[in-house]
């Protein structure tokens, strides 16, 4: 069973550069500890007691996993898994580009 996976670049340390790898299992599981056997060491990036890390999201086929049945979700032959860091954050105290940008308009 062949399954696409889709690697960030953050990750990519671990797939020799790779954008895109290879892996099977009928569970999201299994592909992750299928990936390790070639990959040694993503599998402790995307998995923590048996459950996704709290900032990595996982996508089957553009769906989340996390609304699915997690790191159990089923797999099947030709599925497509994207992995995607949490994006977070920005500066404290800043205020939205529009605010300041109206308030230099309404000084003029």
């Amino acid at each position: 069973m062949a399954i696409e996976v889709r690697i960030p670049t953050i990750l990519r340390t671990y797939t020799d550069g790779q954008k895109a790898v290879e892996g099977s299992g009928t569970t999201l599981a299994e592909l992750f500890t299928d990936l390790e056997t070639r990959h040694a060491g993503i599998q402790e990036r995307l998995v923590d007691g048996g459950e996704l890390r709290r900032f990595v999201n996982v996508y089957l086929n553009d769906e989340d996993v996390r609304f699915l049945d997690g790191i159990s979700t089923k797999l099947s032959d030709g599925d497509n898994v994207t992995i995607l860091p949490a994006v977070a954050g920005g500066a404290l105290g800043a205020e939205p580009r529009s605010m300041t940008a109206g308030r230099r308009v309404g000084m003029l």
